[in-house]
């Protein structure tokens, strides 16, 4: 095996596996109240436009104050930062167990948005200084796939959990904030002593190894630099960068969209909340394969356009026709197709803004798409359950996602991209060196 497969190897195997058990309990954290739902929203009363309100304003929160958190990460370091993220939102995702009607589920939520600010994006960097951009998609899409499979594993824990009703006088769903909420408290101390910040200070590299990664990304960082040199402020207002963050504000809204009412939908088929649980999961079962399969074939191909506007397609596809399909089975199978496109989307997307971004100006112009994005965390959800709340119907709000997903689409293909510094020849790398 030669130096770069060594290299490369042996940093997945130390970052990634870590790094996905995080951002897996950060999302299970996010969207289990999509499960807390089923009887939480009875016991305090609350409505679906209501519950679409309060699990989106997470996302306002996190709009807020996602740049700034991502700035203090860059500046301060991955291993401070995300451990102090992600003991913040443990201790707040397991207060939600104590919220008592509509106003402080608002207000635990906004807080929730507050303190996840900036981990995802954060990650996002924290990835681009440790792999060269020819494997980013692959990268990234192991990394993402703690998102579906957040849903595959945690879906039947949080139905099974919802049983736990009367256990020390605590509701099922207050049970299911509590538990799932201590694996992050806990990982946020393990995250300050295992990260390391740079490839710089990687001593658990051996030196040649540490030599050539360190050459290698200094190598696309001057070439990316010389194309353009991208301040802060630059970035923040570069168009690209915002026409990134509006085809990220299409894959999102289908996403959360989806995923905080997926529950809701299913237990209208007839089933318990275990059945539910485990039903939930199929869609997202189909999501972990495309998002590792569809950012593997990305960077295999060297293509990032058609493999993202593709995606977006079929997930613009797949929650249309659930509109139009009463079946359960057929809804399940639409839902799946979908799930396909939006998990398979997300890895391949992030390639994008690192391919012309770096440094400071990388930290804020994925911080500002991430906002900008997951602003639509916040208008699906309440789009979705407003639009229940006035039909009796989720097929409304479900042609509302398809049509975000299909402007999304539309944006990456007007869009465009140079793939070149996915291309730098291994030779300069050996000048370089």
């Amino acid at each position: 095996m030669d130096l770069e497969a060594r290299t490369i190897a042996r940093v997945t195997s130390r970052l990634v596996p870590f790094l996905i058990i995080c951002y897996f309990v950060a999302y299970l954290d996010r969207v289990n109240v999509g499960f807390a739902a089923l009887t939480m929203n009875k016991d305090l009363g609350i409505s679906a436009t209501a519950y679409g309100f309060g699990a989106g304003i997470f996302f306002l929160s996190y709009f807020i104050f996602e740049v700034p958190s991502n700035l203090f990460l860059e500046r301060f370091g991955a291993r401070k930062w995300i451990a102090r993220i992600m003991v913040s939102w443990g201790i707040l995702s397991g207060a939600t167990a104590f919220v008592t009607g509509e106003t402080s589920f608002f207000v635990v939520r906004f807080l929730l948005g507050i303190a996840e600010a900036g981990f995802f994006p954060g990650i996002i960097f924290y990835l681009t200084l440790w792999f060269p951009a020819a494997y980013r998609a692959r990268i990234i899409g192991y990394f993402m796939a703690a998102i579906p499979l957040s849903s595959v594993l945690g879906a039947p824990v949080s139905g099974y959990l919802l049983g736990f009703d009367g256990l020390m006088g605590l509701k099922g769903w207050q049970w299911l904030f509590i538990i799932e909420a201590a694996p992050a408290v806990l990982l946020g101390f393990v995250v300050f002593f295992y990260l390391t910040d740079r490839p710089s200070d990687a001593r658990w590299l051996p030196a040649d190894q540490r030599s050539w990664l360190t050459t290698r990304l200094d190598l696309e960082e001057r070439q990316r630099t010389a194309v353009k040199h991208y301040s802060i402020r630059d970035a923040l207002l570069n168009p690209k960068v915002l026409a990134l963050s509006l085809v990220y504000f299409g894959a999102v809204a289908c996403n959360y969209g989806i995923g905080f009412f997926m529950p809701q939908i299913v237990k209208g088929f007839g089933l318990s909340n275990l059945q539910t649980g485990f039903v939930t999961a199929i869609p997202y079962i189909v999501g972990v394969f495309a998002i590792i399969y569809w950012g593997r074939r990305s960077d295999r191909l060297k293509e990032r356009k058609g493999h993202a506007a593709v995606a977006l397609g079929v997930a613009a596809a797949g929650i249309g026709a659930a509109a139009f399909l009463a079946d359960p089975t057929l809804k399940m199978i639409a839902l799946s197709i979908a799930a396909f496109g939006v998990f398979g989307s997300l890895p391949v997307f992030w390639t994008l803004p690192t391919s012309f971004l770096s440094g400071a100006a990388a930290a804020g112009g994925i911080a500002i798409v991430n906002a900008i994005g997951n602003l639509s965390g916040f208008a699906g959800p309440y789009l979705m359950g407003y639009i229940k709340d006035r039909t009796g119907s989720f097929d409304g709000g479900l042609l509302c996602l398809a049509a975000f997903g299909l402007i999304a689409m539309v944006i990456v293909l007007v869009l465009n991209h140079d793939t070149a510094l996915e291309r730098a020849p291994e030779g300069q790398v050996r000048a370089a060196e």
